[in-house]
């Protein structure tokens, strides 16, 4: 990972909040800390799994993290592990030694894709309960793993993923729906074999619902196909996805196709799941190091959600009213925050959902002195750009308007990419191998 930061007076601290938190949220580092083994008998957290009567130990996984955990997983079980198959996004493959990598597309499915998962299930519908599957899934899963179901063709959920990415559902309601057209979503990758399962779990998902990150492959699900339905009725985009899709809903709906695994099954107690790094590691580093610097430092607790430009408001509202609630604080300070914003897209403006918050930031700390604004996307890509994020400054503004940039309109118009481009605001870092929501910081030095 290359981090690049606009040039400003806070650019070598900043560096050393970014890098901390990255480093936190590392899948390779936090595999190693969750499982060991010991002879026949493998830790996974505080579980131990006795593999003695364990016939073959298989590894399948998919999220933009799965490559780095792949690599940690050969590493803690040697020869123990007999092979395994994990689909990451294209560009962030890595060398294994007995894990195939594959490259698919995210956030739209592709036929690439379709492809490795049809042979990630091949490999595992053999399984027995003699056998242990590990799973690796962090962020991205849902886009790599596209296994629509029969009455559904690939190209009916790629058109309906891009009208749920651009309508403003959260990422929620949004796995409701490909749960609902999914073989493998939902519980389907437990229901397809017969193997123990233990799930290793890298969160993308604030409060960590093991059902959302990654559509839950292994997880048992409790919603159901009204409230997929009732998702795609909401944003108004029903009558917009495919005949193909409606026409499956409604035979769920009434009863004609199975649901997904469901809360208190069977199956579902054949597996465990373990998370080893989510969004409050990150920002936990992050404060620590904050601190560390002598910066006074207030972490929020409560995730950034919602739309980009309102969020990046209430932040910037809360990050000042630190300083006035403190009594006029005088030393420097810092605001960790962390979560998901979204960006309900009108028109064919190019950015994503830090950008804009940061293009809406940039607004709000207009001609405060000595103030910055960080978002950043943990995975290294925001929206479909080659920017992990966004730094802005109090001075943005001023340098938008001799640059003869309008911020105001990059954000109305969901455009923000090209406005931050031209003002050197662009964070980079390239692929990041860990996925774990995005940062927030305000800094005021």
């Amino acid at each position: 990972m290359l981090l690049r930061l606009p040039s400003s007076p806070a650019r070598p601290l900043l560096l050393k909040l970014i890098a901390a938190g990255l480093e936190a949220a590392d899948p390779y580092q936090a595999l190693i800390k969750a499982i060991a083994l010991d002879g026949p008998s493998l830790r996974v957290g505080r579980r131990t799994f006795d593999l003695s009567h364990t016939r073959r130990v298989i590894a399948v996984g998919a999220g933009k993290a799965s490559a780095r955990m792949a690599q940690a997983l050969e590493v803690v079980l040697g020869e123990r592990l007999e092979g395994g198959l994990v689909i990451v996004k294209t560009g962030h493959s890595l060398p294994t030694g007995r894990t195939t990598i594959l490259e698919a597309g995210h956030p739209i499915p592709n036929r690439a894709g379709l492809v490795a998962t049809q042979r990630l299930l091949r490999l595992v519908q053999d399984l027995t309960p003699r056998d242990l599957l590990i799973v690796l899934l962090s962020g991205g899963a849902s886009s790599l793993l596209p296994a629509p179901v029969s009455d559904v063709m690939l190209a009916d959920k790629q058109r309906t993923t891009q009208l749920l990415l651009r309508c403003g559902a959260t990422i929620n309601e949004i796995n409701v729906v490909r749960k609902h057209l999914s073989l493998i979503k939902g519980g389907g990758l437990a229901t397809s074999t017969g193997a123990k399962i233990v799930t290793l779990v890298l969160s993308d998902v604030i409060g960590d619902d093991l059902g959302s990150i990654g559509s839950g492959p292994t997880a048992a699900d409790p919603s159901t196909f009204a409230e997929a339905i009732g998702v795609l009725r909401r944003y108004q985009i029903w009558t917009a996805v495919p005949p193909a899709v409606r026409r499956y809903l409604q035979k769920g709906q009434q009863g004609e196709v199975p649901e997904t695994l469901k809360p208190g099954s069977p199956r579902e107690g054949a597996v465990h799941h373990h998370i080893i790094g989510s969004n409050h590691i990150m920002l936990d580093a992050v404060a620590h190091t904050a601190r560390q610097a002598g910066l006074l430092t207030k972490l929020v607790s409560a995730p950034i959600t919602g739309e980009a430009s309102v969020a990046a408001k209430q932040f910037v509202e809360l990050s000042k009213a630190v300083k006035t609630g403190r009594g006029r604080v005088q030393r420097p300070y810092c605001v960790v925050a962390g979560g998901e914003a979204t960006v309900t897209v009108t028109g064919h403006g190019k950015g994503g959902r830090a950008q804009e918050f940061a293009a809406a930031a940039a607004l709000e700390i207009s001609g405060l002195p000595n103030a910055w604004v960080v978002a950043l996307g943990s995975d290294g890509t925001d929206g479909p750009t080659d920017a992990a994020g966004a730094l802005v400054s109090g001075e943005t503004v001023s340098q938008a308007t001799r640059l003869k940039v309008n911020l105001h309109t990059a954000v109305n118009r969901h455009n923000a990419y090209p406005a931050l481009k031209k003002l050197g605001c662009h964070i980079h870092t390239g692929p990041t191998g860990t996925n774990v929501n995005d940062l927030y910081l305000f800094l005021q030095l």
